[in-house]
């Protein structure tokens, strides 16, 4: 039972950052109906801008707290920047083509992305500092750690600030609206290019806090790690029903859940023969049997029928 609570613990951790992953693919697939698979790769520049800032200021005496909030200050700086001119540059011209354009355009630049980091961090792998207090709370046998904690109350405040923008703020009746017809919003003074720019630019701000998690949970970053979490994450988009804010919350949640319990209890059940190698298995086996089920997902699509 110890282990079941241990591996529920990780895997709400691990959804967590899923789910803020997440987001960012739902808001901007709710709106223009782009599948941005360059998102996890700005994740990855979260984590290294990170890296860079937290080792410059190693020796500059600050309490790890200090040097965490800096970090991610700068990480979301350099990442909306990055964003924004990834979605003028790449995505704005290709706003009208063909669906087929802008996916093949979101591949490539996940792979350009992906290759300037290299160039720029080079290619080995990086130890991520603690800056945080590594003893765990004990909970009766199952055991959290101070960073751990910080990843799911922080996921918690973003989520609940995120869902009172979109529902009761001027900007988020823009994005809604938007979504609903760009054309018509314009004529409302809606104005959907900066709409759209704000859309992707928050999105880049969940994915440099889910970067900054990512490294301080695991304790390394390199130029690739962002391909696989950014997969997970449009995943957990599909599954909970892709548009769907309140879907991909819950679609990051339940796969971080059953990669965990997969991977970690029933790894132990079955003798380690369902390891921690077949955690993917379990994620991807889920999808296939909620979209044959469920083709919308858990709680359903919300992408409006363009006129």
């Amino acid at each position: 039972m110890e282990t079941l609570i241990q591996q529920i613990i990780n895997g709400l951790v691990l959804g967590s950052m899923y789910a803020l992953v997440a987001l960012g693919y739902t808001m901007v697939y709710g709106i223009i109906n782009l599948i941005n698979f360059a998102h996890g790769e700005i994740l990855m520049v979260g984590a290294l801008v990170s890296w860079t800032v937290v080792t410059a200021l190693a020796d500059s005496g600050l309490p790890g707290w200090a040097l965490m909030a800096i970090a991610l200050a700068c990480a979301i700086v350099v990442c909306t920047l990055l964003n924004f001119l990834v979605e003028k540059i790449a995505y704005r011209p290709l706003r009208n083509a063909p669906r087929l354009a802008p996916l093949i355009t979101a591949m490539g630049m996940s792979l350009l992305l992906q290759t300037l980091a290299m160039i720029v961090w080079k290619p080995n792998p990086k130890p991520f500092p603690l800056l945080l207090p590594t003893t765990p709370f004990d909970l009766g046998g199952p055991v959290i750690t101070v960073t751990q904690v910080l990843i799911l109350v922080t996921t918690v405040v973003i989520l609940g600030g995120l869902l009172f923008l979109v529902n009761h703020t001027k900007l988020g009746r823009a994005m809604r609206a938007t979504a609903e017809n760009p054309r018509v919003a314009g004529l409302m003074g809606v104005k959907p290019d900066f709409v759209i720019s704000a859309t992707f630019v928050i999105g880049a701000a969940l994915a440099a806090v889910a970067g900054l998690m990512w490294a301080a949970n695991y304790g390394t970053v390199q130029h690739s790690m962002g391909f696989m979490p950014g997969l997970k994450a449009f995943t957990a988009a599909v599954l909970g029903g892709i548009g769907n804010l309140a879907g991909a919350m819950l679609g990051g949640v339940v796969l971080g859940l059953i990669e965990a319990i997969g991977a970690g209890y029933l790894g132990d059940l079955t003798g380690g023969i369902l390891g921690s190698h077949y955690a993917d298995i379990f994620a991807f086996v889920a999808l296939i049997l909620v979209l044959t089920l469920r083709p919308s997902g858990l709680l359903g699509e919300r992408v409006a029928d363009r006129a």
